[in-house]
């Protein structure tokens, strides 16, 4: 890969403990590829961050729910996406912010509609056709914890990469999407899935492919 790239990881999704989560997946991507990371963590759905940032990243990693980012610092993440910046969506990131729901289907791809109950768990693998694609280099199934996604249909350009079956219930829960810029979307991000390695392979490769770099580690 190839270094000197700057992440931008965004916490504030607080019903799954977002920074400590993406402290781990900082820990990692420190040992396990050429980047820097900083982490800017909302405490609050209502806490006045400033997204400034994002000016200065390569990539922003983001895990946050519903937050209420408003005005000025709503529309620097808005200007982030149009320039076709690449963008890493995780868990919540869907339903990032409440005064922005169409981030979801206008720059991710996708059609988050609520979730199926939790207390199963949700077995990866990957989707048809997608055994050779970057961002599943050195992933295996593997299994995650955390209620499943309705996401179906997804839009027509993205590229389902691994698909979720969870009891009788089966959704895509990673895909990429291109239009202005490059996106990568996982719908999986529970606490204890960051403590599976080929989860956090996953994301890493999602961000090197939003890079358009290569996903070879260190």
């Amino acid at each position: 890969m190839t270094a000197g790239a700057r992440l931008l990881l965004i916490s504030g999704s607080f019903e799954y403990d977002s920074e400590e989560s993406l402290v781990i997946l900082r820990d990692y991507l420190l040992a396990n590829a050429p980047w820097s990371c900083e982490l800017l963590v909302f405490h609050s759905e209502e806490d006045p961050v400033s997204l400034e940032p994002l000016e200065s990243a390569d990539a922003v990693v983001l895990f946050t729910r519903r937050l209420l980012t408003d005005g000025a610092e709503l529309e620097r993440f808005r200007r982030y996406c149009r320039d076709g910046r690449p963008v890493v969506g995780l868990r919540t990131a869907s339903h990032a912010f409440q005064r922005w729901l169409e981030f979801d289907a206008q720059v991710l791809g996708g059609n988050y509609d609520g979730h199926f109950g939790a207390g199963e768990i949700t077995r990866v693998s990957m989707a048809e056709g997608a055994e050779n694609h970057p961002v599943l280099e050195e992933v295996e199934p593997f299994e995650a914890y955390g209620s499943l996604y309705r996401n179906t249909p997804l839009a027509a350009d993205t590229t389902t990469l691994l698909i979720g079956r969870e009891g009788e219930h089966c959704e895509p829960v990673a895909w990429t999407c291109e239009r202005a810029g490059r996106a990568f979307y996982t719908s999986l991000g529970h606490q204890r899935d960051f403590w599976e390695l080929d989860y956090l392979r996953l994301v890493r490769n999602g961000i090197a492919w939003a890079l358009d770099q290569a996903s070879t580690p260190r």
